[in-house]
């Protein structure tokens, strides 16, 4: 595939993602994109990472090629491979070499889910060197110089078989991220779901007890996300109590106990 036949437009981040500033990170992320730093975001499930990436890309207007990683994927779903068509054998970039070739900014979402010996391949990409080799075809590929490599994964499910290599980790400038203060909070579920600030307020508040029940019952808290879903389904005349189970509750438990004592929270806050 030659850089000429790519269409950059279908990459580009159409209309301004909503995205509330929790501290320095669009200064840093900014800051990080003119030296062109690869950049890791820690942080748990559902706390804004990759909306902070489509805000940024939409910001500095850089196309944006964003990867959900898995454990299944090889280092060819990355680069790309030889494909079978009616008239031979034709290569096909894979998403990490269309960003290097056309100057984008590649997004690994939830890194740690790919093997360790698949994100080996983005080593040249995040040193001095910026290339990448396509050993299959026999190419070297210098990046793009707008090209800017972003991972993200969630430190709390961390374990010695899923987790980052240091050679991979000190490659690096990295991020925190977690769930935003109350107040950004109720903004971002009011906007995002329509529902009116008092019942975003409320949504917050469940949020913050199930969250206090991490590691004593649940595997992980309950995330924004979840919190914008359930104002939805409110908005769309769900019964609150109803929705909050359906999107916060269910979800994250099948344990009797941990069910009623989520429930009961949330009919005593929404009464």
């Amino acid at each position: 595939m030659s850089k000429q036949s790519i269409d950059m437009n279908q990459y580009f981040i159409d209309h301004k993602p909503y995205y509330e500033s929790v501290g320095d990170e669009v200064e840093l992320y900014q800051a990080a994109y003119q030296i062109r730093m690869p950049v890791m975001l820690k942080g748990p499930t559902g706390c804004g990472k990759s909306r902070f990436v489509e805000y940024m890309a939409h910001k500095l207007g850089r196309p944006l090629i964003t990867v959900a990683c898995n454990e299944d994927m090889m280092a060819s779903d990355l680069v790309g491979r030889y494909l079978l068509d009616k008239e031979g054998t034709k290569w096909q970039d894979g998403p990490l070499t269309i960003a290097a070739r056309i100057g984008a900014i590649c997004y690994l979402d939830e890194i740690v889910e790919a093997r360790q010996d698949t994100t080996v391949i983005i080593h040249p990409l995040t040193d001095h060197r910026r290339t990448l080799p396509l050993e299959k075809k026999g190419e070297l590929i210098a990046a793009h110089p707008d090209f800017q490599l972003v991972i993200s994964y969630n430190p709390g499910y961390q374990s010695l078989m899923k987790d980052l290599k240091q050679s991979t980790k000190q490659r690096f400038g990295a991020l925190n991220f977690d769930y935003p203060d109350e107040s950004i909070e109720i903004r971002i579920v009011a906007k995002e779901s329509g529902v009116d600030t008092d019942i975003a307020a409320k949504l917050v508040k469940i949020a913050h007890c199930a969250r206090n029940l991490k590691g004593h019952g649940l595997d992980e808290g309950v995330s924004t996300r979840l919190l914008v879903y359930a104002g939805q389904l409110i908005s769309k005349g769900v019964e609150p109590k109803t929705a909050c189970l359906m999107s916060m509750v269910t979800p994250l438990t099948d344990d009797p106990d941990m069910l009623e004592s989520l429930t009961t929270t949330i009919s005593t806050i929404l009464e």
